[in-house]
C-alpha cells in the first residue's frame, strides 16, 4: 500500500472522520512516517475510552533515553474528560519527538476534544464518508493512481456499478483490476472482469444503449431478467436516460455545474449526459423517446413477451442515435 513518503510527521494529528477505510489509512500513513524518519519509532496504540490521563501522561512524557515515540489514541470521541483535558494541555506545547494521533469519529459525541485540538494547532486529515458519486468516482481514481495507473471517469462509474459504494470493496476491487490485468483500466476492462458478477440494473442498459453499445445493452438487458430484475424498472431507466440526454442536449453548452441549477439535476448526472449527447441529433433523440414510450407502454400494458419490446426498444435507440430512422421504425 502506498503511504506517506515524506519522512515529516506533525507533532499533533487529528483523524477526524468516521469513514473506516480513510481513518485507518491515515493513522497507518502517520506511522509510516515515523518509522521511515525513526525505524526504532516506539508506536504505541489506545482505545481513548479505556485507557485513564496517567498511562497517557507517561507516554508523552520526555523520555532519558530519546528516540521517536507515537501515540496512537483510537475513538477520541470516547476519551474521559480527565483524559481529554491532559490531552488539551500537551496539545499545546507538544515534544517534537513524540506524535500524539488521534482517531475521532467527527460526530457530536466528543465534540469539543476534537475542537480543543484543532484550536492546539494540530493538523487535521478528513476521513469523513464520501455522499456523492461524484466524490465516489473521485475515489477510485485516486485509487488507481495508488496503484500506479489512470482510470477514466466512465470506468470508475462502472466499477462503482459492479462493485457498490462501500470503499473497502472499492479498494480490493481496484487492486485486483491492477494484479489480473496489464494495467490499462477502461470500461470494457470493468464489463470483462466483472461480466457475470453483478447485478445488472435498468440504468447499466439503458447507459450502454443510448451511446450505440447494442451488443452490450443486450447483454445487460438479458443478465438482468436472467437474476429477476422487473421489466419495468428497465423500461423506466431507459425513457429517463433518453429523456435526460435530450434535455441536457436541448440546454446548450456550459459547464455541468452552471446547468445543474436550471435543469434541476446533480452536476454528476449532467456531466454523464452530455458525454452520451454526443453523437446525437435533434431528430434522433425524438425518435429514441418514441421508442422508450412504446417501450414503456407495451411493458406496463401486459405484453405477452416484455423482454421482447426491451430488445426491440434498444435496437431502436440504437438506430435513432444512427439516425436510421427507417430501421428504427421497423424495429
Amino acid at each position: 500500500m502506498a503511504g506517506v513518503t515524506a519522512p515529516k510527521l506533525p507533532p499533533v494529528l487529528l483523524v477526524l472522520g468516521d469513514e473506516e477505510l480513510l481513518a485507518a489509512r491515515a493513522v497507518s500513513d502517520a506511522v509510516a512516517a515515523a518509522r521511515q524518519a525513526d525505524p526504532g519509532a516506539d508506536v504505541r496504540e489506545y482505545e481513548a475510552g479505556t485507557v485513564n490521563a496517567g498511562e497517557v501522561a507517561e507516554m508523552l512524557s520526555p523520555s532519558l533515553f530519546g528516540g521517536r515515540r507515537v501515540l496512537v489514541l483510537r475513538s477520541g470521541q470516547d476519551a474521559r474528560k480527565d483524559l481529554v483535558t491532559a490531552l488539551l494541555v500537551y496539545a499545546k506545547n507538544p515534544d517534537p519527538e513524540v506524535h500524539l494521533v488521534v482517531a475521532h469519529a467527527g460526530a457530536a459525541k466528543g465534540k469539543a476534544f476534537a475542537e480543543g485540538l484543532k484550536k492546539a494547532g494540530a493538523t487535521v486529515v478528513p476521513a469523513v464518508r464520501l455522499k456523492g458519486n461524484r466524490e465516489r468516482v473521485a475515489f477510485v481514481r485516486d485509487e488507481f493512481r495508488r496503484l500506479g495507473t489512470r482510470c477514466p471517469d466512465d470506468a470508475a462509474e462502472a466499477l462503482l456499478a459492479a462493485v457498490g459504494n462501500d470503499l473497502r470493496e472499492l479498494a480490493s476491487a481496484c487492486s485486483q483490476l491492477v494484479a489480473d490485468t496489464d494495467g490499462r483500466i477502461g470500461v470494457d476492462t470493468v464489463a470483462r472482469y466483472y461480466r457475470g458478477r453483478a447485478e445488472v440494473s435498468g440504468f447499466t442498459v439503458a447507459d450502454a444503449a443510448i451511446v450505440g453499445d447494442v451488443p452490450g445493452a443486450l447483454e445487460a438487458l438479458r443478465w438482468a431478467l436472467h437474476v429477476g430484475v422487473d421489466p419495468v424498472p428497465i423500461a423506466d431507466a431507459l425513457a429517463d436516460g433518453v429523456r435526460t440526454v435530450a434535455r441536457v442536449a436541448s440546454a446548450g453548452r456550459g459547464s455541468a455545474y452552471q446547468l445543474a441549477s436550471s435543469l434541476g439535476m446533480p452536476a454528476w448526472k449532467i456531466e454523464r449526459a452530455q458525454r452520451q449527447s454526443r453523437g446525437w441529433t435533434p431528430e434522433g433523440l425524438a425518435d429514441a423517446m418514441r421508442a422508450a414510450a412504446d417501450c414503456n407502454a407495451a411493458v406496463k400494458g401486459g405484453a405477452d413477451d416484455r423482454g421482447y419490446a426491451l430488445e426491440r426498444a434498444v435496437f431502436a435507440v440504437a438506430a435513432a442515435r444512427r439516425g436510421d430512422r427507417a430501421r428504427n421504425g421497423a424495429a
